[in-house]
């Protein structure tokens, strides 16, 4: 009995001025952005011969905000993107004729299936866009972030009102097509 009441007066003794788990911690306490701390900007991203997967990893990154200080997993403070010539994007290593996008109705037989250059001819901004979108979180957040995307085939976009900056990306195709 006198061990607990010993812990219960160790317990008074802790200083009311920090939280509860924080004797341990030195420094600042973790600083977590509000959606006041975020400015969001306007990007430009050119798809001029850039390879698709790596073009779309440098968008998420954009589009999630990991490029910023203030940056949290957990809070969309990312930046809006707009992607133009997006049917000029290239898929190396024969990847065009060769990758499958699959879709399902959830209907027995229902598998769909088309090639990468059946969708890049038809509809080359779906094609980016899926390729951005399986490289956000899943669920809401990335929802969000999503759309702050912008997707077109050629090379004009409505959106120079927002007074986007041009995002050179140094990721070009290596090799040819078919290499």
């Amino acid at each position: 009995m006198a061990r607990r009441t010993r812990m219960r007066a160790r317990r008074r003794e802790r200083p009311t001025n920090r939280p509860f788990g924080a004797r341990y911690a030195l420094g600042m306490p973790t600083f977590s952005p509000k959606p006041s701390d975020v400015t969001r900007a306007w990007h430009v991203v050119d798809a001029d011969g850039l390879v698709l997967g790596r073009m779309s990893s440098e968008v998420a990154r954009l589009l999630r905000g990991k490029h910023k200080p203030i940056f949290a997993p957990h809070i969309d403070t990312g930046d809006h993107v707009i992607v133009v010539n997006a049917a000029k994007v290239v898929l190396t290593a024969g990847k065009e004729a060769k990758k499958v996008a699959y879709r399902h109705s959830g209907y027995p037989g229902g598998l769909k299936s088309r090639s990468y250059t059946e969708i890049m001819a038809n509809n080359p901004e779906a094609a980016v866009r899926a390729a951005v979108k399986g490289m956000l979180p899943k669920g809401p957040l990335g929802r969000q972030m999503l759309k702050k995307l912008k997707v077109y085939a050629g090379p004009h976009h409505p959106h120079v009102a927002q007074l986007p900056q041009p995002r050179p990306l140094a990721h070009t195709a290596s090799r040819q097509q078919g290499s």
